[in-house]
């Protein structure tokens, strides 16, 4: 996500993302969530203390002329992109919990590789 937001701000791109808001611990404007989800402008110029964590995404911001302070767990975020480009990520919803109220599950052996095959095998 830092990668990400540090490419476009370079590019002089305003970074938005694309959050789940129906998930437990987002923290956004209720008013401008549409179908689920709302669309949060990240750019410097439109927020205070933005913080891009590992685990959360965090920042205050004024929607609507009323400031709000944001707080979105990565689980939540469906995307990234450049609202100038189009250009970004989107993220699946069926990988590491994202797009979905639950953990991932735990650590399972992967299944065996085809006969032949190269493979890497988890040590512990």
């Amino acid at each position: 996500m830092r990668a990400l937001h540090e490419w476009m701000t370079d590019g002089n791109l305003t970074p938005h993302l694309v959050v789940d808001a129906t998930l437990p611990g987002v923290r956004v404007p209720e008013k401008f969530i549409e179908n689920g989800r709302i669309v949060l402008n990240i750019s410097y110029s439109a927020t205070q203390a933005l913080t891009l964590g590992n685990e959360r995404i965090a920042f205050s911001a004024r929607f609507g002329g009323t400031p709000h302070q944001v707080d979105v767990p990565i689980a939540a975020v469906l995307g990234i992109y450049a609202r100038e480009s189009g250009e970004g990520l989107v993220f699946p919803t069926d990988e590491y919990g994202a797009g979905k109220a639950e953990a991932p599950p735990p650590d399972e052996p992967p299944p065996a590789p085809p006969p032949g095959k190269p493979s890497l095998k988890i040590v512990k």
